[in-house]
């Protein structure tokens, strides 16, 4: 997909598939929309005062062939109130609605031409990376699976005809929303895949060919035996009732010198959950196939920075599994030791996630992290708690909760913070081992984040329970791409300070 930006205001000249342009509430147009309706000869106000668009935010209406322009469409988009900036919200949708129209026409290019938007707190540079991210990731159609491959979304370039002089602020800034939504698109495809294909094997060729394709990312993977060896007995507990062989991924960025310590993204693989001995209710268990979203995202980034180029250190630390039932599958009541050497008492076999993450947590260690961030789809009584809107954040140093909100508030994928107080960890005490791995049926998600925080002691960490945001159940069932934007713009923050 390209994007390309550049001031003129020759505006009835351009060739393009459909020229998009911005009506006010009320029927009023501004400098830009009245030149494109002058040119074709008043067109666009006739149609306003019809009554055909009011300008309400979002509204939109596509205009054929219009006489006097070189475009072939004019999609007419309604931009609210001219005397009221629109929220960061507003303005995404507004964005969103001008892809999706477009993109069930058959339009092979499109031509954003708008005028100034006042957006809350926010400066252009910021309106054109949601430009940038919103026109990328409305492409996104997944067909992997499918004997029809054909596009349903025609167009493939995108310019922006911009109202002042054009920056390189400008035009980085519409490249890296384009290379977010990659990232978040690369992510959605993984989350996508049915468990039969995206294995632990299958995300370890996909980190293997993303080392291939960009030369600032390595890859080394940790097989069964390998983990043996470590000492990740948890990790490998999960795994156990599985014929496909658990793996530990890792990928590497290296954009600064050898001695910036890196960030660490640490992203929970379970690549289909039946929940092993604890086995789920039969509804809706194909949707674990989305168990493996934590990893997908961190993945997703990895692709996003990879084509950004920040000058920073990352790791992406992936713990792949399978959950099953089986013969030789992990009980109720099994003890196993973690590469800590802490001792766990599984009290549930479905609360699996942290099994793995937490030997990921410990392998992190030696990287000698700024940070380690893990991202999981960890419990459903984060989605009770928060719903499907906010990312659940834990953290154990302030500072970096804070930077993560503020990453989440300015991507507009955002967290919200909840209590990792120590009250909560006695909650779970085992008689039999040093940790329990499920805290009762009160404060699911806060317990789990305590569970994890044992194996974070040694360095700065952030937990994102991302069960309620990484996917969409019913008609619009798929992954969402979440939290990729929210950890690239926490990486790319990082990098510029």
């Amino acid at each position: 997909m390209d994007f390309s930006i550049k001031y003129t205001d020759k505006l009835a000249t351009q060739r393009s598939d459909c020229l998009v342009v911005g009506a006010y509430q009320g029927g009023k147009l501004g400098d830009r929309g009245a030149q494109v309706d002058a040119a074709c000869g008043g067109v666009i106000s006739a149609v306003l005062k019809q009554g055909d668009l009011k300008g309400k935010l979002g509204e939109s209406l596509m205009l054929h062939a219009p006489a006097g322009l070189k475009a072939k469409r004019v999609l007419l988009v309604g931009l609210g109130d001219t005397d009221k900036a629109m929220s960061p919200v507003d303005c995404q949708k507004l964005f969103t609605t001008i892809f999706q129209v477009v993109g069930k026409s058959p339009a092979k290019d499109l031509t954003v031409c708008l005028d100034s938007l006042q957006v809350e707190d926010k400066d252009e540079a910021w309106q054109l990376e949601q430009l940038g991210r919103q026109g990328e990731y409305s492409r996104y159609q997944y067909t992997h699976t499918k004997s029809d491959k054909e596009r349903k979304t025609h167009w493939d370039n995108c310019d922006v005809l911009w109202y002042d002089k054009v920056s390189p602020a400008h035009k980085n800034a519409l490249a890296l929303g384009a290379s977010t939504a990659r990232g978040a698109n690369a992510a959605r495809e993984l989350g996508n895949l049915p468990g039969n294909i995206c294995t632990p094997t299958f995300l370890a060729e996909h980190a293997e060919a993303l080392s291939k394709e960009f030369d600032s990312l390595s890859c080394s993977v940790l097989g069964e035996k390998k983990m043996a060896t470590l000492g990740m007995g948890s990790l490998l507990s999960v795994g156990r009732g599985s014929a496909e062989e658990s793996k530990l991924i890792v990928l590497e960025y290296k954009g600064a010198a050898k001695t910036q310590k890196p960030v660490v993204l640490v992203g929970k693989g379970i690549t289909f959950d039946t929940g092993g001995i604890s086995l789920k209710p039969g509804a809706a268990m194909d949707e674990m196939k989305y168990d493996m979203c934590g990893a997908a995202t961190v993945l997703g980034t990895m692709r996003a920075i990879a084509e950004i180029a920040p000058k920073i250190n990352v790791v992406a630390v992936v713990a792949a599994a399978e959950n099953m039932p089986s013969d030789c599958a992990t009980k109720p009541g099994d003890i196993v030791t973690s590469m800590s050497g802490k001792t766990i008492e599984i009290l549930n076999t479905d609360a699996e996630g942290r099994l793995v993450l937490c030997d990921a947590l410990t392998y992190a260690e030696r990287f000698k992290p700024a940070a380690v961030v893990d991202v999981a789809t960890l419990t459903g009584a984060c989605i009770v708690a928060l719903g499907k809107v906010a990312t659940g954040l834990y953290a154990n140093q302030q500072g970096l909760a804070d930077e993560l909100l503020a990453a989440g508030e300015d991507s507009l994928d955002r967290a919200w913070q909840m209590p990792l107080w120590k009250d909560y960890q006695s909650l779970l005490d085992s008689n039999f081992a040093d940790v329990a791995n499920i805290g009762g049926p009160h404060g699911g998600s806060i317990t789990a984040a305590c569970f994890l925080s044992r194996f974070a002691e040694n360095y700065d960490w952030a937990h994102l329970d991302i069960a309620g945001t990484a996917w969409h159940s019913g008609a619009n069932k798929g992954a969402t791409g979440r939290p990729v934007p929210l950890l690239t713009r926490f990486i790319l923050k990082r990098a510029d300070a």
